[in-house]
């Protein structure tokens, strides 16, 4: 797609403006972007350390934990590297893999902002390959209801998992 301003070099800003219900949006190169005042960046552009940097500042619901653990952690540092949270955050990055331990009573409101309100990565399954370990997901997701329902008291509702686990297992040994 071409600049929509010079017409002579490739877009590679897309500009959405939403005004009032009204969206609009704009195709233009870094160049013209510039020229024109549409972004508001230095010479080195928007970074990928910008974009983890800024996964860091919190949102207003967990500003009070922050706050609790930044003060109880102001001097406290990674044992290995040295490095503080407060660089951490301001970084984006950690220094060593001992940071992960480190810091880790604070990193759960992180990764649950990266993951979409999950703490934990899962990744993706190959189609071809993947169909144990979907069975497995399958196999501990069962579980678990079936735990919740055992605590609510619905034993026949727990009973009907147990056995779908059951088919699932048997199927899972049938396989291998």
């Amino acid at each position: 797609m071409e600049c929509q301003e010079c017409h002579k070099r490739p877009a590679t800003l897309h500009l959405t403006n939403v005004i009032n219900g009204q969206k609009t949006e704009m195709h233009v190169c870094e160049q013209c972007a510039k020229e024109n005042g549409y972004v508001s960046y230095g010479q080195e552009g928007y970074s990928l350390h910008n974009l983890l940097s800024g996964l860091f500042h919190m949102n207003p619901s967990s500003i009070q934990d922050h706050k609790q653990f930044s003060q109880s952690s102001a001097a406290h540092a990674c044992p290995k590297c040295g490095l503080t949270y407060h660089e951490f955050t301001r970084v984006g990055k950690f220094g060593c893999a001992s940071c992960y331990e480190t810091f880790e009573d604070n990193l759960n409101p992180i990764f649950r902002r990266v993951h979409s309100g999950n703490t934990k990565h899962e990744g993706k399954i190959p189609k071809r390959m993947g169909s144990g370990i979907e069975k497995k997901r399958k196999i501990a997701a069962y579980r678990e209801s079936m735990q919740e329902y055992i605590q609510a008291e619905e034993f026949e509702k727990a009973a009907e998992i147990r056995d779908k686990i059951r088919l699932l297992e048997q199927q899972e040994e049938e396989e291998s």
